[in-house]
């Protein structure tokens, strides 16, 4: 399937969108429906901001993009090729694209942010992106690369003494080096691994034990993983944290099969943590859920409605104080497929009811 087949297909996902909520037209702003409806497209300048600078505004009869003469060459040129969308800018100074908006639609109109005049369908919309075709998870593959090797080549550099800045800034290099968007740098050295669970670099240096967390992001897809280092060997304790994380991780992650329910599989894994005698740890922060194009379209809780899908992506992260185990996976009937993995890193071998997985352990230097 080549790129402007993969858009036309989802063109008519979105036609069929229209007609089934009775919308004449959907606005789509956010950088995720871009980068899905574009098959792999950018629409950001900042990194941080969940919308893009365009407007892709899809009817019954055509496709549209909406931005300023700042951005319109840019998109023309590198973003949109040959794919069937009509440009439309407005002088930065000068026009608002509502206005541009006001003069291609009318009716009912649907979008992914609040806009006025339309209807909110973000979350809606957000489920035509959950099953992933063949071609983007050829393109997920590559984006789990990157953000494997990364985090293993920062793993075997850093040295005691190196701030959690700076270690936060060896991975992102790693990661813009290889042509992705560092979107998440957590980085907990020594005790701040034990104490937060989302914990941004601070000047802190490293000592012994060091967590690492990265986001990697490209054509849209985003990658989650977590790798633990100690320098020196860990404390028999630390080893039986890891050890039972990584149990909880293979019930996450094995029972991510198509037809699943979200909420059985949350049940079990909080049964897996009180197996492996850590009751609570799963109540000191949310266990991961659904990714893609999104960093969690949906968190698994024992509330979730949701089914696992064929070929849908998947990042749990299991943590006990001191440390955590992350990857990102596509849901197989025949088990999960890793799309971030060790790349040389030390394994351990973990089972869950007779099925064994091999996961990231502890590097020790």
């Amino acid at each position: 399937m080549t790129r402007l087949e993969e858009v036309q297909a989802k063109l008519d996902m979105v036609r069929g969108f229209l007609a089934d909520g009775g919308l004449d037209a959907v606005v789509l702003a956010t950088r995720a429906n871009f980068a899905w409806l574009t098959a792999g497209g950018s629409s950001h300048v900042g990194l941080g901001g969940e919308t893009g600078v365009c407007r892709l505004v899809v009817t019954a009869h055509g496709q549209h993009l909406l931005t300023d003469n700042i951005e319109a060459g840019r998109f023309e040129d590198e973003e949109l090729g040959d794919l069937p969308f009509e440009v439309h800018s407005a002088q930065w100074d000068e026009e608002e694209r509502a206005a541009l908006l006001s003069g291609l639609v009318s009716g009912r109109i649907g979008a992914d942010i609040a806009l006025p005049e339309a209807e909110d369908v973000a979350d809606k919309f957000a489920r035509l992106r959950r099953r992933l075709m063949a071609p983007e998870v050829e393109r997920y593959r590559e984006v789990g690369e990157i953000a494997s090797r990364a985090i293993a080549e920062t793993g075997r550099e850093i040295e005691p003494g190196m701030t959690e800045h700076e270690i936060a800034g060896l991975l992102m290099g790693k990661v813009f080096a290889a042509g992705a968007q560092p979107v998440v740098a957590l980085i907990a050295a020594d005790e701040r691994a034990f104490r937060y669970r989302h914990p941004i670099p601070t000047d802190r240096r490293l000592e012994r034990h060091v967590m690492l967390v990265v986001g990697a992001s490209k054509y849209g897809l985003g990658i989650s993983a977590t790798r633990m280092v100690h320098f020196g060997e860990p404390p028999a304790e630390l080893r039986d944290r890891h050890a039972a994380c990584c149990y909880v991780d293979a019930c996450f992650n094995l029972g991510s099969r198509p037809g699943a329910q979200v909420a059985d599989i949350f049940r079990r894994a909080v049964a897996a943590y009180d197996d492996a005698g850590y009751p609570d740890e799963w109540r000191l922060h949310h266990q991961g859920g659904a990714t893609g194009y999104a960093a969690r379209d949906y968190k698994g809780t024992f509330a979730c409605e949701e089914t696992v899908l064929a070929d849908q992506a998947f990042a749990w992260n299991p943590s006990i104080a001191g440390t955590k185990s992350e990857d990102t996976i596509i849901a197989r009937d025949g088990g999960p497929e890793f799309l971030s993995g060790p790349h040389g890193w030390p394994t351990l071998q973990t089972t869950y009811e007779g099925h064994t997985l091999r996961r990231p352990d502890i590097l020790v230097r």
